[in-house]
C-alpha cells in the first residue's frame, strides 16, 4: 500500500480523498491555490502545499505544478479526484514518466475513452448497442448533412472530445442544420482544441442511466448496479439516485453485463462509469465512458456499502478486488441533491461568503461538502457547496428523508439551488419517478 498520496484538486472531493487517505493509514498532502489558502482540505491533509495563483490554468491545471509538488513531498501516487486534471491523459502520462503512480486508468484508456467516436466503435466490437450514426467524425457540413438525412431528423451534433455539454447541438430541421454544425465545431474546438464532431440519431426524452465498474489488475470486472441521472439543466446533472425507478432487475443485469463487456474489451483498470441512453421502449444505448471517479458516486456508496475510492487506491496499489459480483448487493434507495451557489431561477453564480451554514444531519443522511460559515466561495471554480444524500430503505423513505434534509439545510449569505431541489422533488412526475432528461425544460412551463 502506498506511504503517502498527493490530493490533486479542491472541495469536498479533496476531503473525501483525504478522508479515505486517512481510514487506509495513508499520509496525505494537499495542493492549493492562492484562492483556497484556508479552504478546508489545506487544513485536514498531514501536508499541503500552495502550486500558484486563484487562476486554475496556473495552479490546480499546472500539471508541472502539481508533479512537482508530488515529488518536493516525497508522494508515490496523485489522485486527481475529478474535474482538473481527472481525465488529461497527458497529466496520467507525466506521472506514468515520472515513476508517481496515477490513481486511475492508464493514459491510453483514458485517451480512447476522451474520444467519444473510438469509445463507440469499441462499445460495437464489445456487442454494446449504440445509437445509429456517430461512428466517424466530420468536418464537413455538407458530408455530415448528406449523413443526418439519412439518419432523420432530429439529429444531434456532438463533440468527439471533451464533455460537460460543450459541443453538442441538437437539430430539428434540415434548414438549421448548418448553422448548428458550424456552432459545435467552434464550440469543440475553443472547449477541447479538437474541432472534430459526430452526428447521432437524437433519442426523444431518453434517461440518462450510467453504470459504475470496478476493475482490478488482474482482470476482474465487476458492476456496482446503476445510477440515475436524468435531471440534468443544460447536460449538467442536478440529482442523481440510485437505483432507478425506471429499471427492472432483469434489465439491470442487461446494463451491467454490457458495462462489463465494454470494460473488459478496454482492458480498462480502475474506478470507472458507463453511461448510457434509456429510450421509452426499453433499448439503452452506450453514450460514453468516464474514466474517474464521479461526482454522484456517493449514491452507489450507500446502496452498496463499498467505499469507492478506497478502492481505487487499492487497485492503483496492485491490489485484487476484494468482492466478487455475487457478493454485490443493493440495499435500499440513496438520492443525491447537488446544492450549488447559483441563483435557483436564473441559474447565475453567486460567489460569496457564507454568512450562517448548517448541514442538516438525522438517519440516512449525509454530506459532502468544504464549505462553513465565514467561508468565501470563490468565483474562480464550480459553483458546488454541497452533496447532500438521502438513503432509506426504498424510494419512498429516500424522498421523505431527502425532503426533510432540505428544509433544514441553511445557507445564507449567498444564493444556492436549495430551493429548486424542493421544487423538482415536489412534482408528482418526479415522486412517481417518472422522468427524462428534458424534466427540467418541461418544469419551466
Amino acid at each position: 500500500m502506498f506511504k503517502k498520496i498527493l490530493v490533486a484538486n479542491r472541495g469536498e472531493i479533496a476531503l473525501r480523498v483525504i478522508r479515505a487517505c486517512r481510514e487506509l493509514g495513508i499520509k496525505s498532502v494537499a495542493i492549493f491555490s492562492e484562492a483556497d489558502r484556508e479552504a478546508l482540505h489545506t487544513r485536514f491533509a498531514d501536508e499541503s502545499i500552495c502550486i500558484g495563483p486563484a487562476n486554475s490554468q496556473l495552479s490546480y491545471l499546472n500539471i508541472p505544478a502539481v508533479v512537482s509538488a508530488a515529488e518536493v513531498s516525497d508522494c508515490e501516487a496523485i489522485h486527481p479526484g475529478y474535474g482538473f486534471l481527472a481525465e488529461n491523459p497527458e497529466f496520467a502520462e507525466v506521472c506514468e514518466a515520472s515513476g508517481i503512480t496515477f490513481i486511475g486508468p492508464r493514459s491510453d484508456h483514458i485517451r480512447l475513452m476522451g474520444n467519444k467516436i473510438q469509445a463507440r466503435n469499441l462499445a460495437v466490437r464489445a456487442g454494446v448497442p449504440i445509437p445509429q450514426g456517430g461512428v466517424e467524425g466530420v468536418s464537413d457540413p455538407e458530408v455530415a448533412l448528406k449523413g443526418a438525412r439519412e439518419l432523420g431528423f432530429p439529429v444531434i451534433i456532438k463533440a468527439a472530445s471533451g464533455g460537460g455539454g460543450r459541443g453538442i447541438r441538437v437539430v430539428h430541421s434540415e434548414a438549421s442544420f448548418r448553422t448548428a454544425f458550424s456552432m459545435a465545431q467552434s464550440e469543440a474546438s475553443s472547449s477541447f482544441n479538437n474541432p472534430e464532431v459526430y452526428v447521432e440519431r437524437f433519442i426523444q426524452s431518453p434517461r440518462h442511466v450510467e453504470i459504475q465498474i470496478l476493475a482490478d489488475q488482474d482482470g476482474q470486472v465487476i458492476h456496482l448496479g446503476e445510477r440515475d441521472c436524468s435531471i440534468q439543466r443544460r447536460y449538467q446533472k442536478l440529482i442523481e439516485e440510485a437505483p432507478s425507478p425506471a429499471l427492472s432487475s432483469a434489465m439491470r443485469k442487461k446494463m451491467g453485463d454490457a458495462a462489463v463487456a465494454l470494460t473488459r474489451e478496454a482492458g480498462y483498470v480502475n474506478a470507472g462509469t458507463v453511461e448510457f441512453l434509456l429510450d421509452g421502449e426499453g433499448n439503452f444505448y452506450f453514450m460514453e465512458m468516464n474514466t474517474r471517479i464521479q461526482v454522484e458516486h456517493p449514491v452507489t456508496e450507500m446502496v452498496t456499502g463499498i467505499d469507492l475510492v478506497k478502492e481505487q487506491i487499492r487497485i492503483s496499489a496492485g491490489n485484487p478486488l476484494r468482492i466478487k459480483q455475487k457478493d454485490v448487493q443493493i440495499l435500499g434507495h440513496a438520492i443525491e441533491c447537488r446544492i450549488n451557489a447559483e441563483d435557483p431561477v436564473d441559474h447565475r453564480p453567486s460567489p460569496g461568503t457564507i454568512s450562517f451554514y448548517y448541514a442538516p444531519g438525522g438517519p440516512g443522511i449525509r454530506v459532502d461538502s468544504a464549505a462553513f460559515e465565514s467561508y468565501y466561495i470563490p468565483p474562480h471554480y464550480d459553483s458546488m457547496v454541497a452533496k447532500l444524500l438521502a438513503h432509506g430503505k426504498d424510494r419512498e423513505e429516500a424522498l421523505a428523508r431527502m425532503q426533510r434534509a432540505l428544509e433544514e439545510f441553511v445557507i445564507e449569505g449567498i444564493k444556492t439551488t436549495i430551493p429548486l431541489h424542493q421544487r423538482i422533488l415536489s412534482t408528482m412526475k418526479f415522486r412517481r419517478g417518472e422522468y427524462g432528461t428534458d424534466f427540467i425544460e418541461g418544469l419551466k412551463k
